[in-house]
């Protein structure tokens, strides 16, 4: 069955008003070894042997494990009413609202989504949205370079690794650069090496970027590192946690110029690979810079309230040779389970959550202290924290089948670091019980960390 539209007519006309003879010719700038030969599909299945085969997949998922697994995707509890408004057929199967007089529903969404995430940073122009923290903080990075007029970005190396790495691929062509900026024995940003970086006059620096908390979840001296970078003319990037926020000082009340980070937190199960979404906010001097759309609120010729779409003009589907960016989604649905999720909860309840995180860390910790395990890094944390054990990755594999999930073995991110080799890095959210901290601590005694 075609599926396509164009007759074979058509689409010699177009190849001929190209001056092309077969439509591989349109391919030929992209070379053999990465062109796609074909997909290695299984064969069709009926509808019941495909369901027992999905019965089966799913079988293999572990629900009963005592997770301390963090590292940027955090369990929280999910209040019923997030599902009952993501399930309305008007979201969940909603597109993309470009005609405003239908869609003020899905833009009135976007436009709350917009305001609680900017009283969350601090700062007063938020996109909506990007695919995960990963891609918003790559934007953010390019947002510094269009900005300064600059192609060098300077990135912690106690940056989540994912976030380095898609930074890396954004960077990898032209003349853009990215450093990385060493750790002191504390596990936070080297202060000292930044300024050195940031004094190079002849290699001008864009942007710097930073965690908050960083990968080892650990506080970094946000309102320093902004001065130093503003002195240098450069622009601070805060990559941050959002539950965190409510009890962190939010990004703009300590100079950041963006924020960025992963969303997940807000209403949205841990899931491998997502759907997450990206947070992306900046100050108004950036709001050109910005990618992505923006949602405004304004009145119709009979003062009502309406909402708009504002600035789309910088997207790919109008200018593409002048968009901000050519990796365009609104994550609308994850955007309202995020916006559904800080609403229910109210500023207190989310407090009470990165508080009772929190809380939860310290009786860990204690508990760990007293079994003879210890902090690898001696700077505050929040909720999450890496403790050195011998054999770290073998002790992880082992506690997985007595059904505790120790977090991340650092190694994983940091394969070259001996320091880190025997780093696990665990993280407590408000579902952690007491049990589960007994259960983890005595595991790894018998595994004779």
């Amino acid at each position: 069955m075609v599926y396509g539209p164009h007759t074979p007519d058509s689409r010699a006309q177009m190849l001929a008003a190209l001056g092309l003879d077969s439509v591989d010719a349109l391919f030929d700038d992209i070379p053999d070894a990465v062109r796609a030969d074909g997909l290695a599909l299984p064969e069709p299945m009926s509808e019941l042997e495909l369901s027992r085969e999905l019965t089966a997949l799913a079988a293999r998922n572990r629900v009963d494990l005592a997770s301390f697994l963090g590292a940027g995707v955090y369990r929280h509890h999910i209040p019923a009413a997030v599902d009952a408004v993501l399930s309305r057929g008007e979201f969940y199967t909603a597109y993309t609202p470009y005609q405003p007089e239908i869609s003020q529903g899905t833009l009135q969404t976007i436009y709350e989504f917009q305001s609680l995430i900017g009283a969350l940073t601090g700062l007063p122009v938020v996109s909506a949205s990007h695919y995960d923290g990963a891609a918003a903080t790559a934007e953010a990075a390019l947002m510094t370079v269009r900005a300064t007029r600059r192609d060098r970005v300077l990135v912690s190396r106690a940056l989540h690794r994912h976030y380095l790495e898609t930074t890396r691929t954004y960077f990898s062509a032209g003349t853009r650069e990215i450093e990385e900026l060493p750790t002191t024995p504390e596990g936070t940003t080297d202060l000292a090496a930044l300024e050195a970086a940031l004094a190079d006059e002849e290699r001008p620096v864009a942007g710097v970027i930073l965690g908050q908390p960083n990968a080892f979840g650990l506080l970094e001296p946000m309102a320093r590192a902004a001065k130093l970078t503003h002195a240098a003319g450069a622009l601070l990037v805060a990559v941050v946690e959002p539950v965190s926020l409510a009890v962190l000082a939010p990004p703009g009340d300590y100079g950041a110029d963006i924020a960025a980070g992963e969303g997940q937190p807000l209403g949205i199960a841990p899931a491998y690979g997502g759907p997450y979404l990206g947070l992306l906010a900046c100050t108004r001097e950036l709001m050109r810079q910005i990618p992505g759309r923006l949602v405004g609120r304004t009145s119709d010729v009979e003062g009502r309230r309406a909402f708009v779409m504002t600035l789309r003009a910088r997207e790919q589907d109008i200018r593409r040779d002048k968009a901000a960016s050519n990796i365009c989604t609104n994550q609308a649905l994850c955007a309202l389970a995020a916006t559904t999720y800080l609403a229910t909860l109210g500023p207190h309840g989310l407090c009470h959550v990165a508080r009772a995180g929190a809380a939860a860390a310290r009786r860990l910790e204690s508990a760990l202290g007293q079994a003879g395990i210890e902090r690898v890094h001696r700077a505050p944390y929040l909720s999450e924290f890496a403790v050195r054990v011998p054999h770290a990755v073998a002790v992880h594999r082992r506690l997985l089948d007595e059904g505790v999930l120790a977090g991340l073995p650092l190694a994983a991110w940091y394969p070259d670091d001996a320091e880190l080799s025997d780093a696990l890095l665990l993280a407590t959210t408000e579902l952690t019980t007491d049990d589960e901290i007994e259960r983890l601590v005595a595991s790894l005694g018998k595994a004779g960390a």
